[in-house]
């Protein structure tokens, strides 16, 4: 009865707004201010009582509850867990309400809106985790960066005091790298592509709550060299191996220009070969044969030979062998023999020369004579001269006045660079007076200078050619050498009466090795390229890049010789490149290569052929004589060491001696005389010279033996050297004649065996025998020799053609034979009694018993010199009973005993007439 009297006057009261923290997976709100409800109809009972706080939202994730309903006290928690990743903050509106006015609750009231707004507090609960899984980067040599790449790392927590990265750092140790605490990756040193190409390094990530992350990241750092401008993709090393024709010398190369603004490129490729021989790689032979070869005038006199027995002016002089190149100490001068120049040159000459000179030593240097031809005593006149004089050539030629009275020109001056630039130039100086010219590496020269003089006084004074000084006969106390020669000379000539073409002096100096280009055609059409003569300079210009890499492609070495010198060719490329508008252009760094040369495989060089055999006395004598090498044969070979496939280098016993033919030209055959020379007044060795037509050969024919030179095929020296003959018309004083014959090529380089040919010369009765043993011996030869063409020909020869022992043993077992048969005559006389008897037996004696021998008459003896001696008839009787043995082989000794007792008798009757008939009667 006493609650229904009381009213519910007011209506709580609560703060407008509320600020909460909720820490995340916790359900406890702490709130400011608290959560506190007051009622001024307190202390009544209900009226003055909170009963309960309501939250009004769509689905708040809290509940107020009321702690003490008398003094207001609430609390604000949450229903299930809060996660600060989903929501961070929430704001909701809150009120209280009082008991009402009785147990019942009727009558409540409410307070006013109060505003709450809750963050939730977060928790470190997650890692930083990186963005990518990988970070790459390129940076370029010798640089330092200030930021290389950035690396990034989240973290998922809500809050900035753990979602956020607060510092990276790098794992990996001893590396020339730095992390800024924003992920900026930046290298401490300048790094080098050679040291290393590219670098890994791991990197971590902490937030701010020190955390780091659970995995760390790979950094790939690449290092790539500084772009430099160049040629690029070629070897340094190119090899070449003889017969390989015409190989690439860059077929990959390409050029780099590091995106430069080119416009233009032009290209210099050089071939160094200077110190090959003289200035490049040329054919050897001998001057001779290359002149031959080339087609030039005959009467060239070689003034540096080789040393021989002839030409031994050369003997004394320093020299190269292998390439007969003559030095020059300033020193040394040579003489040129009398009779080997003509006096007379006439208005057209030619003289040539190799020449490698320097600079003169000294201010003032001396003359330095390559050739003169002066005084020989009393005076010092110098006629004609060739010499060099401060870098200068000079040709002298002075006139006699019986050829001219005038002033006529007499000194012709050249300066070029070449003449002490120390190589191998080849010079050509072709008279035709009053002009001559000069060549030099096949290019014409005119005189910058030209003096003229007064012609020579005539007189009877001899002169001396020299060469390397010059000789100073007169005004000195002793006539010598002076104006000495420094340097290199090869291949000194003269010709007189004649002047060598263009043609022929190109040829004459021309390489065998240079700088190619394969294809032509396919070079592209702004290509602009030109070979200096000699092909060991080529220059290309062109505008585009790739145009002028695939024409450097196809740029190629090639050789031409069949026997190359060996050794290094120095290839050299250099390169200048215009770009556009630019001062400042991109620099090509030169090409430094090489071309490796490879020996070539060694010829052996054989001769084989018939080595011995025997004609009659009157074929010699015949007017075109015997023919000594009928059936010659050269042949070249080729040894090459072949392999198995699995072939190991221990098992020596799986090695192939490969033996191939080969063919090349040879340069010489010499057919000499063994022993005493050839007399002249009764012997010679004779070729028609019809034979060497057509062909690029020549021949010399001296008393000690024949010489055919010039560079041909071998079948083109086998066919001349087949028809050579040997003629003797006093063959009475010879009974046979020995010969050699030796080949070469590349003027001795390689040379042949030395094949020796014996010839024997049969007089009188012995020829009928000998031509018939001759040709059953030559014959069955000729069939094994096409069998057998290498080795086994000569063999039969000795086997089979008696030697001289073996005739003399002959004859020795004849005489012996004839001494027996005498005795046994004289013994059977001796026991006959009476002249009939006697005459009987005689008559018995002359019926011969033909039936085991065959009686010829000789016509030839007819016409036996009248002349003849004794001995030649003793040695015809001889050989008569040697040829008796022979042919009385199937009669029984008896028969034979008696027949020789029988021709006893009849010359010892001394009957001229019967003596004569005997002399007529030939055993076959």
């Amino acid at each position: 009865c006493f609650f229904s009297f009381l009213v519910n006057k007011h209506k709580p009261w609560i703060e407008t707004s509320y600020h909460g923290i909720i820490t995340e997976n916790n359900d406890t709100v702490i709130l400011d201010p608290p959560l506190v409800a007051l009622d001024k109809d307190a202390p009544v009972p209900f009226a003055g009582e909170i009963c309960a706080f309501k939250i009004h939202g769509q689905e708040m994730p809290f509940e107020a509850v009321v702690l003490n309903k008398t003094s207001g006290e609430g609390r604000l928690r949450a229903k299930s867990p809060i996660d600060c990743e989903l929501q961070k903050e929430y704001t909701f509106i809150i009120q209280a309400y009082d008991c009402g006015s009785g147990p019942g609750g009727t009558n409540w009231k409410k307070s006013h809106k109060a505003v709450v707004h809750i963050q939730v507090k977060d928790v470190n609960e997650f890692s930083p985790a990186f963005k990518e899984s990988v970070y790459k980067a390129t940076v370029t040599e010798g640089k330092i960066y200030d930021s290389i790449l950035q690396v990034e790392a989240i973290d998922e927590d809500c809050s900035p005091q753990y979602s956020q990265i607060c510092n990276y750092e790098i794992v990996t140790a001893d590396v020339p790298f730095a992390i800024d605490r924003n992920g900026n990756i930046r290298n401490t040193e300048k790094l080098s592509y050679d040291k290393q190409h590219q670098y890994e390094i791991m990197v971590t990530a902490f937030d701010c709550g020190q955390k780091h992350a659970t995995e760390d990241v790979l950094v790939r750092v690449n290092v790539k060299p500084v772009c430099k401008p160049g040629w690029q993709d070629w070897n340094k090393r190119i090899e070449y191996r003889p017969g390989s024709g015409s190989i690439p010398l860059f077929p990959s190369i390409h050029l780099e220009t590091c995106d430069g603004p080119v416009s233009s490129i032009h290209t210099t490729i050089e071939l160094q070969t200077n110190y090959i021989g003289k200035g490049c790689d040329r054919e050897t032979y001998s001057e001779k044969s290359l002149q031959k070869l080339c087609g030039a005038s005959s009467g060239a006199i070689d003034l540096l030979p080789s040393p021989s027995t002839t030409t031994n002016w050369t003997a004394g002089l320093l020299m190269d062998s292998n390439d007969i190149i003559f030095k020059f100490d300033g020193k040394q001068g040579a003489k040129i023999p009398d009779g080997i120049v003509p006096k007379n040159l006439t208005d057209q000459f030619t003289i040539t020369l190799w020449m490698k000179h320097g600079p003169s030593p000294g201010l003032r240097a001396e003359k330095e004579t390559i050739l003169c031809n002066s005084d020989k005593t009393e005076m010092n006149r110098h006629h004609y001269a060739l010499y060099v004089h401060n870098c200068r050539l000079v040709f002298l030629l002075r006139k006699d006045f019986d050829q001219a009275d005038t002033f006529r020109p007499a000194e012709f001056h050249w300066k070029l660079d070449q003449i002490c630039d120390k190589e191998w130039h080849y010079y050509v100086v072709n008279v035709e007076f009053p002009v001559v010219t000069l060549y030099m590496d096949g290019t014409t020269y005119e005189p910058y200078l030209v003096t003229n003089d007064w012609p020579i006084h005539p007189s009877h004074i001899a002169m001396q050619l020299t060469v390397g000084a010059c000789w100073q006969g007169g005004e000195v106390t002793k006539p010598r050498f002076a104006q000495y020669f420094h340097g290199s000379l090869a291949s000194l000539t003269i010709r007189p009466g004649k002047i060598e073409s263009q043609k022929v002096i190109s040829c004459l100096q021309a390489c065998k090795e240079g700088l190619d280009i394969n294809s032509l055609e396919s070079l592209g059409q702004g290509i602009k390229y030109h070979f200096n003569p000699s092909q060991s300079v080529l220059v290309m210009e062109g505008d585009d890049i790739e145009n002028i890499n695939q024409a450097l492609r196809k740029v190629s070495y090639i050789n031409s010789r069949q026997f190359p010198t060996a050794g290094v060719r120095r290839l050299k490329v250099s390169s200048k490149v215009q770009c556009f508008g630019e001062d400042v252009c991109i620099s090509i760094p030169d090409i430094d290569a090489y071309v490796m040369v490879f020996q070539a495989n060694e010829p052996k060089i054989t001769i084989t052929g018939m080595d011995h055999f025997a004609r009659p006395a009157a074929q010699f004598e015949s007017e075109r004589g015997v023919i000594l090498l009928p059936d010659i044969r050269i042949v070249s070979t080729i040894t090459k060491m072949e392999h198995p496939v699995e072939f190991r280098e221990h098992d020596r016993a799986n090695k192939q001696v490969v033996v191939e033919e080969m063919l090349h030209n040879l340069d010489f055959c010499d057919v000499l005389v063994i022993g005493a020379e050839l007399d002249p007044e009764q012997e010679c060795l004779e070729l028609d010279h019809g034979e060497l037509q057509g062909k690029h050969l020549d021949a010399t024919n001296s008393t000690a033996g024949y010489s055919i030179y010039g560079v041909d095929s071998m079948f083109s020296y086998e066919q001349v050297l087949r028809q050579l003959r040997y003629r003797n018309w006093g063959t009475s004083a010879t009974s046979d004649r020995k010969f050699r014959v030796k080949c070469s090529e590349l003027n001795g380089r390689y040379t042949s065996n030395e094949f020796n040919l014996e010839v024997n010369i049969l007089h009188s009765s012995s020829s009928n025998f000998m031509d018939h043993v001759n040709h059953m011996i030559v014959q069955p030869q000729f069939l094994q020799s096409v069998q057998h063409p290498e080795g086994s020909v000569s063999a039969v020869h000795n086997s089979v053609v008696p030697s001289v022992a073996t005739i003399v043993i002959i004859i020795c077992v004849s005489i012996l034979v004839f001494v027996i048969t005498l005795g046994v005559y004289r013994i059977r006389t001796a026991h006959q009694h009476g002249a009939a008897e006697h005459e009987g037996a005689k008559e018995n004696e002359m019926d011969w018993d033909d039936s085991a021998l065959t009686i010829t008459v000789n016509p030839m003896e007819k016409y036996e010199k009248p002349h003849q001696t004794e001995e030649e008839s003793e040695e015809e009787d001889i050989d008569d009973e040697e040829e008796d043995t022979t042919s009385a082989e199937s009669d029984d000794s008896e028969e034979e005993e008696d027949e020789d007792e029988e021709e006893e008798v009849i010359v010892q009757k001394g009957d001229k007439q019967n003596a004569t008939r005997q002399e007529q009667l030939e055993w076959d």
